[in-house]
């Protein structure tokens, strides 16, 4: 076997890791916490599926590449639930820092490629970052919504702090999908403060 093969089987396995990174998100059926494995596929299916709500400029399949790598610090840094209280500077340093060390896993020039896709994502400057990133914010609602509530229960989130942290994130990069689903999550909020919730 040669040196970059061996280099990135161990990314591969590596990578296999994410799997065991549960987050704040259930499910759609409610029955158990999503994995941050199970998240990046589904929202590169997202982005495989929703690519013409993209704006102008917008390459759905780099959008593909950065979301199916996208979470990985998740590995060293753990999840960061949206809706949670972290100092936003260490954890930017955290995962920068895992960033470097997983992607350096790689052959040299392949790990020098995926660290910049992942700063690009992260930075959400470029059009394509700009669209992964309301995808990723698209999907836990989603799911929330599904699930009958989920996170936002847990996190006794209220439409402002929701429009806050991530309608504004779906609005800039997906504004058509935004309209489609503000309309669905308004109603859920709205039910649950007519119950008391």
């Amino acid at each position: 076997m040669s040196r970059p093969l061996d280099a990135q089987m161990a990314f591969l396995q590596e990578a296999d890791r994410l799997k065991s990174v549960l987050r704040a998100t259930t499910l759609g059926n409610g029955s158990r916490r999503e994995n941050s494995g199970e998240h990046s596929w589904h929202i590169a299916l997202y982005a495989l599926i929703l690519g013409d709500h993209a704006g102008p400029g917008v390459d759905p399949s780099r959008v593909i590449r950065m979301l199916l790598i996208h979470d990985l610090v998740e590995i060293d840094a753990g999840d960061a639930p949206i809706f949670g209280d972290q100092d936003a500077a260490a954890l930017a340093a955290e995962e920068d820092a895992a960033a470097q060390r997983i992607f350096g896993m790689l052959p040299e020039a392949q790990g020098a490629e995926l660290l910049a896709l992942w700063r690009e994502f992260e930075a959400a400057e470029s059009p394509d970052a700009v669209f992964a990133k309301s995808l990723d914010r698209l999907q836990p609602p989603m799911q929330n919504l599904a699930s009958g509530g989920g996170s936002w229960i847990e996190y006794n989130v209220s439409p402002e702090t929701f429009e806050a942290r991530v309608g504004s994130k779906i609005k800039r990069g997906a504004p058509g999908i935004w309209d489609w689903a503000w309309p669905r999550f308004k109603a859920w909020f709205d039910q649950r403060a007519k119950t008391g919730g």
